[in-house]
């Protein structure tokens, strides 16, 4: 196998040998801008690894793993412009620099662009990537209007939470491995296992970057910090901060989840120290470590090589050490 650079670096030449700006260009230069922006390329690089893990040449899965990234990219377009979010990845996010409709249009494009990347497929491969591919989008857009219902509730669970997550953030990084899996025909059982880790290791992903929304470093999270707490989002931290707080410190997080200042810094700074002293923060540091823990213990079921598996193990580790 490669280094996980190696595998972004021959991703991105890809990208940018396939994705160019054309006529109309205020339809095609909003996705050239986005997909430049750059990003992890979490997604792209699992499909790559997951190809080679089970025994194929990686180049196969190029095409399925800009899919992902391209639809990945779009559900981002769409979000920001949900959250009427200014930045994305450090940068303004396309509907802020263009404006609205060009965001909702170019970002329509880029859904049906990702499908046609999977006609390079043939037969039953193309069926199945298909396949995959509609059932994770479709269950995306699930999690999404879960996020968006939530703002307004005041009954949100753990459980529930933890679904929208799986279903927003987890479904795609679980279809991303599934992919470089089906393009290498692994077994069934391979592809389930590969789909779990995935899975978990999703869930813990987006634990994380909940963590890093409002505890991050400005300079190098790449979104506004504390960009969930001005939108009153019920994430993992707030939930556990509910649960474990004191009555004073509930009274205090409702009320501030119920206002929506000019200038957000003091709410902001107020609900990061209910989230430390309540326990919250840390409860969520662990619930990460216990995704990423049940993602690496489905390693142990995959007919593969324990070098393969160390590697994936590193990659999901180095994931959670992230600042970014």
């Amino acid at each position: 196998m490669h280094s996980i650079d190696h595998y972004r670096e021959a991703f991105i030449a890809y990208l940018h040998s396939k994705i160019k700006t054309k006529e109309p260009v205020n339809l095609y230069e909003p996705i050239t801008y986005i997909l430049e922006l750059g990003g992890k390329r979490l997604r792209p690089v699992l499909t790559l690894m997951a190809a080679e893990v089970f025994g194929t040449d990686y180049r196969k899965a190029l095409d399925a793993a800009l899919a992902v990234e391209v639809f990945h990219n779009f559900s981002l377009v769409h979000d920001d412009i949900m959250d009427d979010a200014p930045l994305r990845r450090g940068k303004a996010t396309v509907h802020e620099k263009w404006d609205v409709n060009t965001g909702i249009l170019s970002g329509d494009a880029m859904l049906i662009n990702a499908y046609q990347l999977f006609e390079n497929y043939q037969g039953e491969l193309f069926r199945r990537l298909a396949q995959l591919f509609s059932k994770t989008a479709i269950e995306v857009c699930e999690g999404q209007q879960y996020d968006v219902d939530f703002e307004t509730r005041d009954d949100v669970t753990i459980p529930e939470y933890l679904k929208m997550i799986e279903y927003k953030t987890a479904v795609l990084v679980g279809a991303a491995l599934k992919m470089g899996a089906l393009i290498a025909d692994a077994s069934a059982t391979c592809q389930e296992g590969i789909y779990q880790f995935g899975r978990n290791l999703g869930i813990a992903f987006q634990l994380k970057d909940d963590y890093l929304d409002a505890f991050g470093d400005p300079d190098t999270f790449g979104k506004q910090v504390g960009g969930d707490i001005i939108e009153n989002k019920k994430t993992y931290l707030y939930l556990r901060a509910m649960e474990m707080g004191t009555d004073s410190q509930r009274k205090e997080l409702e009320a501030l989840f119920s206002i929506q200042p000019n200038d957000p810094s003091d709410k902001i700074q107020s609900i990061k120290e209910i989230f430390e002293t309540s326990g919250g923060a840390e409860s969520t540091q662990t619930a990460i470590a216990d995704y990423t823990e049940k993602a690496f213990e489905v390693l142990g079921y995959l007919e593969i090589s324990e070098d393969k598996k160390a590697v994936l193990k590193a990659f999901g580790k180095n994931l959670m050490r992230r600042k970014v």
